[in-house]
């Protein structure tokens, strides 16, 4: 096997702000793996919050690929990914990268979309939210009009400021048919949570997100029975083994690549919610499309999509699955992911 790793710092669109940080640009690290002429992309946006960065991920990725050459057969997920975790514990992100671009040089080799090799429906796909940044009101409200126009007709909202009633309403008077969710990051305590769930749902909103600290069990507990609003867990449930803790203090969970370390991991947290009754959402980064891809494929599998990431770049070398509306298309991927390295004129290679 032959591969290549490549670091890119991609411009936002719009700067984009969270209640612990605004962001300017989102570092990808991708890699090209090749295989008997066949080729998969893999990549990952690593998070400072989960303490990973793109140059010590890129630094990580050969040991990591070299163990994938050793065991010389791309179809043996389950060996690789043993193995990857094994070798890497504590490095979910470059295992996220090495996971997307095994799968996508299997399937490509094979000459199907990765749906269609897991057996999954096209048409269960649900539509993905648009995430509106904090900024200041009148911004909030020009992107959430902005996005409801190019037929977004669900936004999540982030909060977590010292003014949060007064962005949502721009947003509810600037896109007053959309469904609007809301996520916190874990800005608010348990008591400022309950007390803000009652204006939220009196706005209409349709499921609070990670509103308290990560390990603050307790109080997401406390949030969870106190309001009708669907609260759910990101932060707070990294992979598979955290569904149980959260289980009773939650009634969504949203599974991410970068927090559990790849697409197998990310099937198995799913089944672990799924087993304790929760609903299923797959979430992002801001982050390419040579990563967000690999993640379309799953959709079918989860109740609510928030899949933006790539939509909130400036530009992007990769190209990713269709949107229809609000809606990945999985038909227009004819092999793989459906990432493709796009050329110097914009368009797919």
């Amino acid at each position: 096997m032959n591969w290549a790793v490549e670091r890119h710092d991609l411009p936002l669109s719009d700067p984009f702000g969270i209640s612990r940080e605004t962001s300017e640009t989102s570092e990808a690290v991708v890699v090209e793996l090749t295989h008997e002429g066949t080729t998969g992309i893999g990549a990952v946006t690593p998070s400072v919050y989960y303490d990973e960065r793109a140059p010590s991920v890129a630094d990580a990725l050969p040991a990591l690929l070299e163990r994938v050459d050793r065991i010389g057969d791309p179809w043996n997920h389950q060996r690789i990914e043993r193995d990857l975790a094994e070798f890497a514990p504590a490095r979910p992100a470059a295992r996220m990268a090495v996971s997307i671009a095994v799968h996508d040089l299997a399937a490509r080799s094979l000459d199907l979309p990765l749906y269609r090799q897991w057996g999954l429906d096209p048409d269960a796909v649900p539509p993905t939210t648009y995430t509106v940044g904090i900024d200041s009101p009148e911004r909030m409200a020009e992107k959430a009009e902005r996005a409801a126009d190019d037929g977004f007709g669900h936004l999540k909202v982030k909060l977590g400021t010292d003014d949060d009633r007064a962005r949502l309403d721009a947003v509810r008077d600037a896109a007053p048919d959309a469904e609007v969710r809301v996520d916190a990051n874990a800005a608010w305590t348990a008591d400022e949570a309950i007390d803000k769930a009652a204006w939220l749902a009196d706005a209409g909103v349709t499921m609070l997100e990670q509103p308290v600290a990560a390990d603050d069990i307790d109080g997401l507990r406390r949030v969870t029975g106190a309001t009708d609003i669907p609260v759910a867990a990101d932060e707070s449930c990294l992979t598979a083994a955290d569904v149980p803790r959260v289980a009773d203090a939650c009634d969504v969970v949203n599974a991410k690549l970068l927090k559990c370390g790849g697409l197998r991991p990310a099937m198995r947290l799913l089944d672990a919610a799924t087993a304790h009754s929760l609903d299923l959402m797959l979430g992002c980064m801001v982050e390419s499309n040579a990563s967000i891809a690999a993640a379309v494929h799953l959709a079918p599998l989860v109740d609510y999509l928030d899949l933006d990431g790539a939509l909130l770049l400036e530009s992007d070398p990769y190209a990713g699955v269709s949107l229809d509306g609000d809606v990945f298309d999985l038909r227009t991927v004819a092999a793989g992911t459906g990432a493709t390295r796009r050329s110097s004129g914009g368009g797919p290679d």
